[in-house]
């Protein structure tokens, strides 16, 4: 089974370039329309410069829900999958050391400010999944040069999704047992009691 919610940065994306997509397309239609009726139908270059805003608009529209449906983070029995437009990662379970939730913010604190985009403001106050990963693992400078600046830094990847606990839950319960971890209270393992 797996879990898959969409990275809410393409959602972001979408919400502020749609109205540029629509504009496009009406501006692109009622120009056309005016400039054939006001030359009683006669078809020129004009006319055919405002039917390719329409096509830039179908086009630059189809981009962005592309986008849109190719961000996503997916919990897969080979690790976890972070989909972007052109390509994705797995993050593999041995190289997580925790998932956890905590506001997206925090991922952008000191240094990392500059780092913040406009479509990333709307959503630091909200909760995101946080995924630590092991350091000394060589695969991991190649996981944050794919991933880029705005999901991965040192030794975490901040993902701001839907329902970041329910993604957090399903990772760590496909974690690879780690002896010798202190684990908390509630989940450390009991130990076998014997029989006095």
């Amino acid at each position: 089974m797996t879990l898959r919610q969409p990275i809410l940065y393409a959602e972001e994306m979408w919400k502020k370039q749609r109205t540029w997509v629509l504009l496009l397309i009406v501006l692109g239609v009622a120009v056309s329309v005016m400039t054939i009726v006001t030359r009683h139908g006669t078809f020129d270059t004009n006319s055919a410069i405002w039917l390719l805003y329409i096509a830039a608009g179908l086009v630059f529209g189809g981009v962005l829900l592309l986008y849109r449906q190719r961000n996503y983070a997916e919990v897969t029995d080979g690790g976890l999958r972070v989909s972007n437009l052109l390509r994705s990662v797995v993050i593999d379970y041995d190289l997580v050391r925790s998932a956890r939730v905590q506001k997206l913010e925090t991922h952008f604190q000191d240094k990392r400010k500059r780092y913040i985009r406009p479509i990333s403001r709307p959503l630091l106050a909200k909760d995101a999944l946080f995924v630590r990963v092991r350091t000394d693992d060589p695969r991991v400078v190649e996981l944050r040069r794919r991933l880029g600046t705005q999901l991965a830094s040192e030794d975490t990847i901040a993902l701001p999704i839907p329902d970041p606990d329910s993604m957090a839950w399903e990772i760590t319960s496909r974690l690879p047992e780690r002896t010798g971890v202190n684990q908390g209270g509630q989940r450390r393992r009991k130990r076998a009691r014997t029989a006095r």
